[in-house]
This record gives C-alpha cells, sequence and structure tokens, in this order.
C-alpha cells in the first residue's frame, strides 16, 4: 500500500502540526491497495470560504472539503498512478473549534485528514447509518494513532440527525 502525501501550505506554518502527523493520519485512513497519491492544502479562511461557496455553494469557511478525482479521468502515461484527491484544511476554522471542543489543535488536524481521506474512498455522513459507519471508522483509525474518541465532545448536527464534524 503506497500512499504519497503532499502538504501544501497557504498559511504560516507556525501553529500546523508537523507535515509526519499530517501524512500518518492521511496513511492511517487509507484503505487501498493501490499507490495513489493525495494532496493536503492548508488554507486560511478566505480561501476557504470561497472554495466552499464554490462547491458546496455556503457562504463560510468549514473546517474540511474533500476533492475526489473521478474515477474516470484521463490522465497521461507519463503521471503515474492516478492520484486519489485533494483535502482542504482551513487553519483559522480548525484552530478555533479545537478550542470550543478542549482538544490540542494537533489532534483535531488529526481526525480531520482521516474524515477527509474517508470522504476520498467514497464514505458519507448523509443520513444517521452513513454518519454512524463512518464516525466507528474514524473512531477506529484515531484509536490506532493514540488519540481518544472525537465524537465524546458535542458536535453540531446536520439535517436528519446525523452529527457533523463539519463547521457550521
Amino acid at each position: 500500500m503506497t500512499l504519497e502525501v503532499a502538504v501544501q501550505y497557504a498559511v504560516p506554518r507556525a501553529g500546523v502540526p508537523a507535515a509526519r502527523r499530517l501524512h500518518a493520519a492521511a496513511r492511517a485512513a487509507w484503505r487501498g491497495e493501490a499507490a495513489t497519491g493525495v494532496t493536503l492544502r492548508i488554507v486560511d479562511a478566505d480561501e476557504g470560504r470561497e472554495l466552499n461557496r464554490a462547491f458546496r455553494g455556503r457562504d463560510r469557511a468549514t473546517n474540511v472539503l474533500s476533492f475526489p478525482v473521478p474515477e474516470d479521468m484521463p490522465l497521461p502515461p507519463e503521471a503515474g498512478p492516478g492520484g486519489l484527491g485533494d483535502i482542504v484544511l482551513c487553519d483559522p476554522v480548525l484552530q478555533r473549534e479545537a478550542r470550543e471542543q478542549g482538544k490540542p489543535v494537533a489532534d483535531h488536524y488529526t481526525h480531520m485528514v482521516v474524515h477527509g481521506m474517508l470522504h476520498l474512498q467514497g464514505f458519507d455522513h448523509q443520513d444517521a447509518d452513513e454518519a454512524a459507519e463512518m464516525e466507528a471508522l474514524e473512531t477506529a483509525i484515531l484509536a490506532g494513532l493514540g488519540l481518544a474518541d472525537p465524537y465524546r465532545v458535542p458536535e453540531t448536527r446536520c439535517a436528519g440527525g446525523a452529527r457533523s464534524v463539519h463547521g457550521a
């Protein structure tokens, strides 16, 4: 299982967890066997808001956005194995949420990388059953990384009653 992880910083690195921790979170959440890659992009509130508005129709920054590469996207042979997709992490939102939830920023980042990786692999939380499956998988992956269950803290609720880690 080979997962190449690239980290792009559109914010100062101070306060952002080390790239090796982000790499470890992405690799822990990778369920596939084929070689692939993922890009983690750390953004400010303006870029987070713009992306959320453009792709989800919500005019506010959110904590994590996942952009899977379409399976049928043609790639030139020299490109090597196809990419899994991109995960965008909004630093100011993650910093604020970590404070509000009383958890270390690095732990919250780790959770959001795992969450984003699962989205890239087809997991979702649009209804209660999907949310329960995704949350259980996230909790198990995070436990393997030595982190507590992130769903023990109060979280916002989505339509239909499913819990969400996404910003309001």
